[in-house]
């Protein structure tokens, strides 16, 4: 294998793996924002339930409505 080759070979690998680490990089700060906003709404979901559990009996020791 000659040196022009070699150097041809290699640049193509780097040109890849830097298309590569691009594509990676753009799911993960996708991954990232999704993330964000999943926990957001978990912390409303949560405050949501704390707003209708205070002053009232545990849900699990209700009767359901139709009692």
């Amino acid at each position: 294998m000659s040196e022009l080759t070699r150097m041809q070979d290699l640049e193509s690998r780097v040109a890849f793996q830097e298309d590569a680490i691009d594509q990676l990089s753009s799911i993960i700060a996708r991954q990232e924002k999704e993330i964000e906003r999943l926990t957001h709404s978990l912390i409303h979901l949560n405050n949501r339930l704390n707003e209708l559990s205070v002053g009232s009996e545990p849900l699990v020791d209700q009767l359901p409505p139709h009692y």
